[in-house]
Formats: C-alpha cells, sequence, structure tokens
C-alpha cells in the first residue's frame, strides 16, 4: 500500500452521519494527509475534502412505509455506488449509519475483497437480530457507541469496536447558558423553549403541527415564552417557516439557519424529535421533551417487529424513562405541554445529573478510536 494513493471510501445517509463522518475524516487525515476520500457525504464531511458523488439527502428517507417512493432513486444510487467502487476498488469502505444501504453494499463489496467498515450499530437488538450475521460476513469490524452494543455483537463473535459518540468529545461537560443567550440575541430574564422538528422532511412534516399547537398553549401559559427553531438547512427552513403559517401564523418564533446546539444551550427547556439531536440535548445538559410521529401503516408494521424498550436516546443509555418520550398516538399538544410545564417549572437537577454521568460514560476520544480501528483493518 502507498500511503499517497490512499483512497478510503465512506457513505453517511444523514445530518447524523455527516457529523460522524467529518470527525473519522479528520482523524484519518492525521494519519494519512495524502489520502482521498469519496461517497455519499454531506457538508461538513465534505469541508473535510470528501468527494460526494451523490447528494446526502437523497438518502435521508425515514420510516417503512415512506421510502417506497424513493426505492427506484436509491436502489439506483446503490447499485451505482457498488459499481463504482468495484471498478476502483478503494482501500477500505466505510458505510456510517444508513444500514438498509450499506449493509448490502458492504455485503458485496466484502465478497469482492474489499475491506469493509460500518459505523452505528444499526438496532439488530431491538428487531431483525438475524442481520447480526448479515454484519459479520460482510464487514471487517462494526463501531459502536452505545456500550451494550459491544456486549451484544461480543455474544455473536462479530468483531466490534465500542468507540464513544463524536459529539460527546467536542460538546463540554459545563455548559453555561448565559452566552447562548447574547449570542442568538434573546431576552436574558425571559425563558426559552428550543422548537427542534427534525431533518427529514417527513418528519418536520408530521410533527410540526403538533410542535406548533404545543408552542400556542405554552406562550399562554408562560407570557414572555421565547421560541427559537434552529433548521438544518435552506429546504427544511422553507418547510417549516409554511408550516408556521398554515398552523400558527401568530406565533412569533425566531428561525435560526443551523446552530442547534447554540439554541439547545440558550434553552430552559427543548422540544425535539426522535434521533441523535436528544444526544446533543443530553450532552449540553438540557431538559427535553422527545417526540416523534411516522405514517399509520408505517408505525404498524413497526410495532409489529421492533422489540425497543425506548425511542430517545438518553433512555437507551440510561436503560431507563429519564425523559418523556411521546410517539404516535401519545404525541398530543395535551401531553407536550404539560411535559414542558413541568419542566420549566422545576430546576431538574437530578435529571441534570443523569446526563452527566452519561455523558462521561460515551466520552472515549470517539473520531481517533474509530480512526484507529479503520487503520487496523485497512492493515489487517
Amino acid at each position: 500500500m502507498v500511503q499517497a494513493n490512499l483512497h478510503i471510501a465512506i457513505v453517511a445517509g444523514e445530518v447524523s452521519g455527516d457529523i460522524l463522518g467529518a470527525g473519522l475524516i479528520t482523524a484519518l487525515k492525521q494519519h494519512y494527509p495524502n489520502a482521498r476520500f469519496s461517497g455519499i457525504a454531506g457538508p461538513l464531511m465534505q469541508e473535510q475534502g470528501c468527494e460526494a458523488l451523490f447528494d446526502m439527502e437523497e438518502l435521508s428517507v425515514m420510516g417503512l412505509v415512506e421510502v417506497l417512493g424513493r426505492l427506484p432513486r436509491i436502489l439506483k444510487i446503490r447499485k451505482q455506488i457498488l459499481q463504482h467502487y468495484l471498478n476502483s476498488p478503494p482501500d477500505v469502505y466505510i458505510g456510517i449509519d444508513a444500514p438498509d444501504f450499506n449493509l448490502g453494499v458492504e455485503h458485496k463489496l466484502h465478497a469482492n475483497g474489499i475491506k469493509t467498515v460500518h459505523y452505528v450499530s444499526p438496532s439488530v437488538w431491538a428487531w431483525k437480530q438475524k442481520r447480526v450475521f448479515k454484519i459479520k460476513e460482510g464487514c471487517n469490524k462494526i463501531l459502536v457507541f452505545l456500550p451494550f452494543e459491544k456486549a451484544f455483537y461480543d455474544r455473536f463473535e462479530v468483531p466490534c469496536e465500542f468507540v464513544g459518540h463524536t459529539l460527546a468529545d467536542q460538546v463540554p461537560m459545563v455548559n453555561p447558558q448565559l452566552p447562548a443567550i447574547e449570542l442568538l440575541g434573546l431576552n436574558t430574564k425571559q425563558k426559552v423553549l428550543a422548537i427542534l422538528p427534525g431533518s427529514r422532511h417527513a418528519e418536520v412534516g408530521l410533527l410540526s403541527p403538533v410542535f406548533l399547537e404545543s408552542a400556542r398553549q405554552l406562550v399562554k401559559r408562560f407570557p414572555g415564552l421565547q421560541l427559537v427553531a434552529p433548521l438544518v438547512n435552506q429546504r427544511r427552513r422553507e418547510q417549516f417557516e409554511a408550516l408556521i403559517q398554515e398552523h400558527a401564523p401568530e406565533l412569533d418564533i425566531k428561525i435560526v439557519d443551523g446552530h442547534a446546539r447554540a439554541v439547545m444551550t440558550a434553552a430552559d427547556a427543548i422540544l425535539l424529535a426522535s434521533g441523535t439531536a436528544t444526544l446533543e440535548a443530553m450532552l449540553v445538559k438540557r431538559p427535553m421533551v422527545v417526540a416523534y410521529r411516522f405514517k399509520p401503516l408505517t408505525y404498524r408494521i413497526a410495532k409489529m417487529i421492533v422489540n425497543a424498550k425506548f425511542a430517545a436516546l438518553p433512555n437507551l443509555l440510561a436503560d431507563e424513562m429519564i425523559v418523556k418520550e411521546y410517539v404516535q398516538e401519545d404525541c398530543t399538544s395535551d401531553n407536550i405541554v404539560a411535559e414542558i410545564s413541568r419542566l420549566l417549572r422545576s430546576d431538574n437537577s437530578k435529571l441534570l445529573e443523569q446526563f452527566s454521568h452519561l455523558h462521561q460514560q460515551i466520552r472515549c476520544n470517539a473520531d481517533q478510536k474509530a480512526a484507529q480501528a479503520v487503520i487496523d483493518v485497512i492493515n489487517s
């Protein structure tokens, strides 16, 4: 292997994967400064020099039924990615999350002698446990950030490494609120509610109406309550602004482009979609209410095949319900308003202590550990 010609393929399917991918690329470049990176990359990965063969948002689809309309395009992209790397084999292919896309690609590349790594475990412990055998056959190593996932893979003798999470390394243990409030130009004397309806088109569409109705009621209960919503990109901003005009045009919501962490740090409470944002909310030590809705058929199918205790990452990490999560029929403005009201009136000190403990648990220098695991695979 000639270091100057090292080629690392890396494919991420959504914003959370883009964050992990950017950190991993940065760490790998410390060992291989002349390496070439290509794949499916978001803006953060592209900033680190990854050549994007396709727009990452094309893979960012939620739900079992919702994906059907996009399936022909996704299958075409997967076929082209697979053929591209069979024709020009990389030294390693790294699939970040997006298991329905990446595991199949990894399996076929691995069968053709190309080394593969999967970063972020699919929820095999909750559903599709037989997937673990496909992972074992198709991946040289899997990298996980939840401690119990390592124990699960060890049971099946799957090469696995617990690396923690890059966000746990990036976010300080203590995050003062006042500087974030001043940065965003908010009133320091009034409470702040952060609203994060998601990063995908479908989840923003499904969650925004109930989030906006909840915000309408909370403003009445807490006069002067400041509403701030960070949106991940211009498309989501335009979608959310249209939903505000449709459902709650009278609400005064400060919309911020990006800067989700600053918004969450400024908040007294956070209302957000289930996903990686719940982890970041935990890391900045702010109380939260987690909500999620699926299309009805997707939810009915999921209920039959998913066996997970919790949806929110803080609850999965703690293995107990430390933050309220409202899914599907429980995702109502009545439930949300009651819990947000309680959080705004409480000091939440016990909850924040739990957040600190969990933060420390996954603060493991993730980028460097993940990079070393990839290097070990390359050199194996």
